[in-house]
């Protein structure tokens, strides 16, 4: 009986695999990959009881929900539930995912959670400041003062910052520049935003090109034996730039832990918000469509302080 299970089981690791192609250009590739991570555990998690994933029912789901809630964020446990959900549909099969045994057993693991949601820790101007002074003097030290400054002035997540390209930018007669962000998360549609920098980020941003070079498409690339190379960075460049560039600056490693890839965007928030800027400004210079997400990031503002 559990070979039969088994066997089926590898049937649909194909199929869903298959399906789930249909989504590429129709969601983010975070998404996607996150979604894939998902099902993957799932999938293992339903070999360990020799059960097949698909179709699921309600009484293993809830099992399973349970068992990836210890030592998990609620939100994390969420998207596996929306990663079961979607293969469900994809392969055309009953979607158990709303039966309201389900939604208990999720009300329940959102109650056994009492911590408040991990805030990455905002990489505020004076932080910027010091991060910059200790970048090296080579071409990774021009890529990444003009990264850091570029992603603090715009407010970007790390995804929409290694997806900008050359074409992207415009010089403007005052010597600042006009970016055009495309496509974000809050952005599935690709209608994008324009933001502005400093002069002092466009000119590092041009002293960045002068070395890079105009072949390259994306703004930001690898470095490879001293030349660029034609392609993007990945977005976990931005998270080990940052916490490299606190390791410089001399922090201990409690204070290197806190920051994360998402640190730039929280800290320029913040200081916004110091300077006087109302959250509808906020809101707009970052593309944020939830009051709710940035509150989460503005209740710190107050406690910026240089350690």
């Amino acid at each position: 009986m559990i070979h039969i299970e088994l066997s089926s089981t590898k049937r649909e690791k194909h199929s869903w695999r298959e399906e789930f192609k249909r989504l590429e250009g129709a969601y983010a590739p975070a998404t996607l990959k996150s979604y894939k991570a998902d099902i993957e555990i799932f999938e293992k998690w339903c070999i360990g009881q020799g059960l097949a994933p698909f179709p699921a029912d309600v009484f293993h789901i809830c099992q399973f929900l349970e068992s990836e809630a210890p030592g998990r964020a609620p939100s994390t446990v969420r998207r596996r539930l929306y990663a079961i959900r979607k293969a469900h549909r994809l392969l055309h099969l009953p979607d158990p995912t709303f039966d309201e045994e389900i939604n208990i057993t999720f009300r329940r693991i959102q109650r056994a959670k009492l911590g408040r949601p991990k805030q990455a820790k905002g990489l505020t101007r004076k932080y910027l400041d010091a991060f910059l002074e200790v970048q090296p003097d080579n071409p990774w030290g021009l890529r990444n003062r003009a990264m850091l400054s570029l992603g603090y002035e715009l407010l970007t997540r790390r995804s929409e910052l290694v997806a900008l390209t050359s074409g992207d930018l415009s010089l403007r007669d005052d010597g600042t520049l006009s970016v055009l962000i495309r496509r974000s998360k809050a952005d599935p549609s690709g209608q994008g935003r324009v933001a502005f920098t400093s002069i002092k980020t466009a000119e590092a941003i041009q002293n960045w090109l002068d070395w890079r070079g105009s072949h390259i498409t994306y703004l930001f690339c690898p470095i490879y034996h001293g030349k660029a190379v034609e392609r993007s960075l990945s977005a976990d460049t931005v998270k080990r730039l940052i916490k490299t560039s606190a390791k410089r600056a001399g922090l201990d490693i409690t204070e290197i832990d806190k920051f994360s890839g998402h640190s730039l965007r929280v800290g320029a928030a913040q200081d916004l918000l110091c300077a006087g800027y109302d959250a509808a400004a906020i809101m707009r210079a970052g593309g944020w469509k939830s009051i709710n997400i940035l509150s989460r990031y503005l209740e710190m503002a107050e406690h910026n302080v240089w350690a």
